[in-house]
């Protein structure tokens, strides 16, 4: 399933050339994760009862800017499951423009520690995987 959240580029986001700030983009594939959470039946706030998701690893790839004034649009998706991770991705656009994609790996923890998905959450985000995962 793909979830869709989006904002208009506040002038704060931006460098001095006008031009979105890199870290943002982590801001807004987070901001886009809460709406896709909800949307595939795992409301942040029970997920995190259940498996305390935390964020593992990200990693960015630009292709083209946002700037001030743009409205970016956030498509976000399950990409991988693991037994204790799931991969989003989040393509950050303006109109049909690609500006970056953001990949954040969810890591089920307790106790400070790594976990397995519990079955009924791992059947959840197994469902929400594209048909050729």
């Amino acid at each position: 399933m793909q979830v869709t959240w989006s904002s208009p580029v506040r002038f704060v986001e931006c460098d001095q050339q006008g031009v979105v700030f890199n870290a943002h983009y982590l801001v807004w594939a987070d901001e886009a994760s809460m709406v896709w959470w909800r949307a595939i039946g795992l409301p942040w706030d029970e997920v995190a009862a259940r498996a305390d998701p935390v964020v593992k690893a990200s990693a960015l790839e630009w292709s083209s800017p946002a700037r001030w004034g743009d409205t970016v649009t956030v498509d976000a998706a399950a990409e991988r499951l693991g037994r204790t991770s799931v991969t989003v991705r989040f393509t950050v656009r303006v109109d049909e423009r690609v500006c970056c994609v953001v990949r954040n790996t969810y890591v089920a923890t307790a106790g400070g520690g790594a976990v397995p998905w519990p079955d009924d959450v791992r059947e959840i985000l197994t469902a929400d995987l594209p048909g050729d995962a």
